[in-house]
């Protein structure tokens, strides 16, 4: 039992290195907020909330192949004016991937969160 975002995260690319189409990842409304920017994105297909009686999972289908994905430990605190510092740390060319940010205005991409102006807490990165 160790950080939920993390272990979702390794599933994803463990299936997606695999060419497995689904995968069952625990879930956390932390989760279910990252999965819903890398849908946006086309990073995944579609997800669903199965209830198993242990706090449920979430099945997601993996739309295409993912080089890299995972979480940003410690989550460093992302100013609107350095995003580009972190895009050149964690993504391997530029608009290629994203980064996911939790700002004041919900979960969102790096690129969101520079069109509004806000900066935030670094999450997860996914190429």
């Amino acid at each position: 039992m160790g950080d939920t975002l993390n272990e979702a995260l390794i599933s994803i690319r463990n299936a997606s290195k695999l060419g497995r189409e689904e995968v069952d990842v625990r879930a956390s409304n932390l989760v279910g907020r990252v999965l819903r920017v890398f849908q946006k994105y086309g990073y995944i297909d579609q997800f669903e909330y199965v209830e198993n009686g242990k706090g449920g999972i979430f099945r997601i289908k993996v739309a295409k192949t993912i080089n890299n994905c995972g979480v940003i430990k410690p989550r460093f605190s992302v100013r609107r004016n350095d995003m580009e510092k972190w895009e050149s740390r964690y993504l391997p060319a530029q608009d290629i991937g994203l980064i996911v940010i939790s700002t004041t205005g919900g979960v969102m991409s790096n690129s969101e969160a520079k069109k509004k102006g806000t900066g935030g807490r670094a999450l997860a990165f996914i190429y």
